[in-house]
């Protein structure tokens, strides 16, 4: 078990360093309304690339854990078409306990299960069970906008979570990967990937690699009370296992950097559309977050850590936009 779990986060590494070696700088996600990645900085060197502070265990966001002699006859699809396993009656039953129930904007609105099942129906791509107890149910050949999804089962704790990724052409940040569980509740605004089971983040990394996933783009997080909200980006690129090579000097604080600002965009159009699932709406850059960026790229125009303190400056900036009341306007539709 150990030897897989590190060969799954080499592998993260491994692609990781090679995506930074080869476009270290290049990789720009297209990302509505997204800040130039060039400004300076000033004052005293951030601590911002420090790793995040671990977040609350994964159990105190999860809620309802199914029970585990309820999620066993997964076993038989071990190595068999997930296409062929979503149309199983059981496993429907499963996934209508783990999908929330709320609409979703694929390309025109519809239920997200019925989104889901545009992905995964006819997928040829095997079933996938680690280690006794991760089921993964997946698939890539979406019929338009690049959808690609996945349903994840935790058999011993009871968890269930599902994915999909698409390009959206709505007027939102695009990109993006949304992850969803019908157990988390989600009183908050965000909530950050440490807060995830760790199994779900190395698959969910293995997936995104295998799929051809962008190792940055906009992730919200749909919970059990039908509202989208911010997956916040609070890995460290920059910290890789013991007896990695190191990436190239900034470049990982590129990443850092990248993803910081990802996560601002879209925790500003999550407010402007008060969180709803399907909200169809072009981002506005506001005044309010015109005249912050301005006074971000004049704190930061000079000292020894430019791109340290544009990271501290965005995720602060983010955690003041997750943290305060939604506007009053809504999406336009």
């Amino acid at each position: 078990m150990l030897s897989l779990r590190w060969s799954l986060r080499k592998l993260r590494a491994l692609y990781l360093t090679a995506l930074l070696l080869a476009s270290a700088g290049a990789f720009l996600p297209n990302v509505a309304g997204q800040v130039s990645a060039n400004a300076p900085q000033s004052g005293p060197p951030s601590q911002s690339s420090e790793p995040a502070p671990p977040g609350p265990q994964a159990a105190s966001v999860f809620q309802h854990p199914i029970p585990a002699n309820q999620l066993t006859f997964l076993n038989q699809f071990a190595g068999a078409a997930s296409g062929n396993v979503v149309r199983d009656k059981q496993f429907r039953g499963l996934m209508r306990s783990a999908i929330p129930n709320c609409m979703f904007h694929y390309g025109w609105d519809m239920p997200l299960s019925e989104a889901l099942d545009k992905v995964l129906k006819g997928s040829p791509l095997p079933v996938q069970i680690r280690d006794g107890r991760y089921v993964m149910v997946s698939g890539r050949s979406g019929p338009y906008l690049g959808g690609r999804g996945f349903v994840w089962v935790d058999m011993q704790d009871g968890i269930a979570l599902g994915g999909f990724f698409f390009h959206p052409t709505n007027g939102e940040p695009t990109p993006t990967v949304a992850v969803f569980s019908r157990q988390v509740q989600g009183k908050d605004n965000s909530v950050g990937m440490s807060q995830l089971p760790a199994a779900f983040a190395e698959d969910l990394s293995r997936w995104s690699m295998e799929s051809r996933v962008p190792p940055l783009t906009t992730r919200y997080f749909i919970t059990g009370s039908n509202r989208r909200i911010l997956l916040e980006h609070d890995e460290d690129y920059c910290v890789l296992p013991d007896g990695m090579p190191p990436p190239p000097p900034g470049a990982c604080e590129q990443m850092n950097a990248d993803a910081a600002d990802i996560d601002m965009n879209a925790a500003y159009y999550l407010e402007q559309v008060n969180y709803a699932t399907n909200a169809t709406a072009w981002m506005i850059l506001g005044e309010d977050q015109a005249a912050w960026i301005e006074v971000r790229n004049n704190t930061c125009a000079v000292g020894p850590d430019p791109l340290g303190c544009r990271i501290r400056m965005t995720r602060e900036r983010t955690h003041v936009i997750v943290h305060r009341n939604p506007m009053s306007h809504t999406a336009h539709r």
